[in-house]
């Protein structure tokens, strides 16, 4: 029984997911089959894909005689043929709805993420895993095509829906010649150089002509080069912790300066000759905590050559198009006040307290970084790395990670389990402003509920070990801190007040 090719795509907001579906219609078209296509607009650019369904029926008119087809509106689960997402988690999700089946589905994802909005709003790493993801695709599936689109798209200067059109070609499934496929793209006129590069990447990755990267974490601070001395320091630490290490003190030289990275490793060493999993917690973390977020990091971030590169990539702008960059920025009293000198911080800070107004001060700037004036602006304002040292926040952040080292020390004499979940708790410091204050204010309230009686073997270690990493997770969950009351209640020790982390 001859039945239609079912072909469900699923694209985020703005990547030409409707022109995509245009180009394999008009291409069914052009091979004279007779097709139909379909689609589900998402609810906003990251809380849903828009998903395309196209059905084709792999005859000619000639040869069903002019006779009509029946096609459905919507796809159905468990009967899709082939399976194509421009976003790693957009393919979970299609999973998730039942419609991509080991028995049938053909499946074809892009390895890249772009966060969801739920991933982001999670105090501790709210992140899906990527490699469960494409694992858990390969089993749900019964062939799959996995390669980095976005990767693809900026090396070939074109749209991922380009390169998305030359996978889905390059998969034999479809009943269209690549030609077919190319003089479309041709016809309309638009991008056509880009476009075709774009789809030829993507032909020859479905194909396998070219090697296809293992899924990696993208490292922001390759362009970076540690010195001579510091890579020698290093080479001294176990062999567990030299993967952190090479990451971390990159980003501690493009955070500061080399002089400060060394003071990552003098931090360190300490825990070189413990127990192995304590110094890789320490290792990953100290370096987070290190190099924490201010509006001179902001702006160095946003700064990066590579940045407005990429954003030229994203939105497909040719050699000679003009790219605006808007920046939208709200710095308060406490942003402002991190990188003044301690003692001017502390004047405005008093002043504040006075003061309902000033304590609630924002300002709300819109900066368009693309153009001389705002890019000049941002560049002076990371250029204050220089000075940083001698900021109000730096000091703070500094006596922080020392007390934070500190315990971890105090536990590593008593329980390594114990000293491991220390570490682990500086995932609740980071951020700035409010975010800062709340992390640090749970710290605090773990610190004396759990840490502290525990350090002075008022209660078990072990037991400690494992309330602590149940009150660190509570709050993660919540912002608000009321799942933490609850855990911390449970524990056998009186539960601290809960108060605001003081300035």
């Amino acid at each position: 029984m001859t039945a239609p090719l079912t072909l469900l795509i699923a694209a985020l907001g703005g990547e030409g997911g409707g022109v995509l579906t245009s180009w394999i219609v008009n291409a069914a078209q052009d091979s004279n089959l007779p097709v139909q296509a379909t689609s589900i607009p998402g609810v906003a650019q990251r809380t849903g894909a828009t998903t395309y369904y196209v059905e084709i029926w792999p005859q000619t008119w000639d040869e069903i005689g002019g006779a009509e087809p029946v096609f459905a509106l919507s796809p159905s689960p468990g009967e899709i043929d082939v399976f194509a997402s421009s976003e790693l988690l957009e393919t979970g999700r299609q999973i998730q709805s039942g419609y991509v089946t080991p028995d049938r589905t053909l499946l074809i994802a892009s390895t890249h993420r772009v966060f969801a909005t739920s991933e982001k709003m999670k105090m501790g790493d709210g992140r899906a895993d990527n490699k469960q993801l494409v694992q858990v695709a390969g089993d749900r599936s019964k062939s799959q095509i996995f390669f980095d689109m976005e990767d693809a798209a900026r090396n070939a200067g074109a749209h991922i829906s380009a390169v998305l059109l030359g996978s889905i070609a390059g998969c034999g499934t479809l009943p269209i010649s690549d030609e077919t496929f190319r003089e479309g793209i041709r016809a309309e006129g638009k991008a056509v150089e880009a476009n075709l590069a774009g789809f030829e990447a993507g032909l020859k990755a479905a194909k396998g002509d070219v090697a296809v990267q293992a899924l990696q974490p993208e490292d922001r601070f390759a362009h970076v080069t540690a010195t001579p001395d510091l890579l020698k320091r290093a080479a001294s630490f176990p062999a567990e912790v030299q993967p952190t290490l090479d990451h971390a003190i990159r980003r501690l030289m493009d955070f500061q300066d080399t002089a400060y990275a060394g003071l990552y490793l003098d931090r360190l060493a300490p825990y070189a000759d413990g127990e192995v999993d304590v110094l890789v917690r320490v290792a990953k973390y100290l370096a987070v905590r290190m190099s924490f977020e201010d509006v001179i990091r902001v702006a160095q971030a946003k700064t990066r050559p590579e940045r407005l590169a990429r954003i030229r990539a994203e939105t497909g702008a040719a050699a000679g198009d003009s790219v605006k960059v808007t920046e939208f920025l709200k710095p308060g009293i406490a942003e402002f006040c991190d990188v003044l000198p301690e003692g001017i911080a502390r004047m405005v800070l008093a002043r504040a307290e006075k003061s309902e107004k000033l304590r609630n001060w924002h300002k709300g700037m819109e900066l368009n970084s693309s153009s001389v004036t705002g890019f000049l602006k941002l560049k002076t304002l990371a250029g204050m790395r220089r000075w940083r040292r001698r900021t109000w926040r730096f000091r703070r952040e500094q006596e922080s990670i020392e007390a934070w080292l500190d315990l971890i020390s105090q536990a590593q004499k008593l329980n390594a389990a114990l000293a491991a979940e220390i570490a682990e708790c500086a995932r609740l410091i980071k951020g700035y402003s409010d975010t800062h204050v709340r992390g640090t204010g749970n710290f605090g309230r773990i610190n004396a509920a759990l840490i502290g009686p525990a350090l002075r073997r008022e209660i078990d270690a072990e037991s400690a070990a494992v309330d602590i990493a149940a009150a660190r997770e509570a709050a993660l969950a919540d912002p608000d801190g009321l799942t933490l009351t609850q855990t911390l209640s449970a524990s056998a020790v009186p539960v601290p007040a809960r108060r605001e982390a003081a300035e």
